[in-house]
């Protein structure tokens, strides 16, 4: 098996583990606030790096990094998985699965922005045709937001959710050429769960109210989301660079919106339905240019 045929079947994995991750997120979210089931479910997944770690002796990794290193795995851990989620999180509460989705899936696009912008990479035609197919389906939800009289507060949590996750997407395929996938996904968990620590004492008390039905729930979505997804698309990154990474892992809202209908009942109406396709196929376009 080639590389890349490995790398894309990480891809793959990645974004299966992403949408299941959603559902069980969707769920866990009816009584907490997104920010104490982000606080829990980073908790939870930082502890197993830690058993990880220490069983794979990846710990002497860690403490052998650079600052530079460490710093920049610090800000794309904050941008990923504390401040990018937090937008995530809230449009799901707000809009639901099937709304949320086709927005958050366009973050493959503004990941090829900043390489444009910050590492001088060339934009194609192509590009600039998927670019058109991600604002139409972004205007497309929007018609359907407004139609529907959704919160216009989960759309604009919506679109900053990829926003944010391109960042931390683009500084982690830096890292990835400095440090090893198992270190690297570990230590953004880590560091993000230090990140999140902020909004503690805040959330103390709702986090410590999680009853045992809820922490089944979330911890799941930290094993789905956190250990494997992140894994895997860090992997896949490594092996095959995030401009194949990216587009592959972006079906995820296919398969999150399909699972939103079959097992939660959303109906999506044809709107959804378009701004999904032409979603995930702009940032196909864009992330294979």
């Amino acid at each position: 098996m080639n590389t890349l045929v490995i790398g894309v079947l990480a891809a793959l994995t990645s974004a299966f583990a992403w949408a299941f991750s959603t559902i069980l997120i969707r769920i866990g979210l009816h009584n907490k606030s997104p920010i104490s089931a982000n606080i829990f479910r980073l908790y939870v997944v930082s502890l197993m790096y830690i058993v990880i770690f220490a069983l794979s002796g990846t710990f002497e990794v860690i403490l052998s990094l650079s600052w530079k290193l460490m710093v920049v795995a610090f800000t794309s851990a904050q941008f990923g998985f504390v401040i990018g989620d937090y937008f995530y999180f809230n449009a799901l509460k707000k809009m639901g699965v099937s709304r949320t989705v086709p927005v958050t899936s366009t973050y493959p696009l503004w990941a090829i922005l900043w390489a444009f912008l910050f590492l001088g990479r060339e934009i194609r035609l192509q590009v600039i045709l998927g670019a058109i197919l991600v604002v139409s389906a972004i205007v497309l939800v929007k018609r359907a937001e407004e139609k529907e009289d959704i919160d216009p507060k989960g759309f604009i949590f919506a679109l900053l959710a990829p926003i944010s996750w391109s960042v931390a997407i683009v500084m982690m395929d830096w890292l990835t050429r400095s440090m090893d996938v198992l270190a690297l996904a570990g230590l953004r968990m880590m560091l993000a769960a230090i990140g999140v620590s902020f909004f503690l004492p805040k959330y103390a008390d709702e986090v410590i109210s999680i009853n045992r039905k809820e922490a089944l729930i979330l911890t799941g979505a930290a094993i789905f989301g956190l250990l494997i997804g992140q894994y895997t698309f860090v992997y896949s990154v490594r092996t095959i660079g995030s401009q194949i990474a990216a587009p592959v892992s972006a079906i995820n809202p296919i398969i999150a919106s399909a699972l939103a209908i079959v097992l939660l009942k959303e109906p999506p109406n044809r709107r959804i339905l378009e701004g999904l396709v032409l979603a995930v196929i702009g940032v196909i376009l864009i992330s294979t240019a």
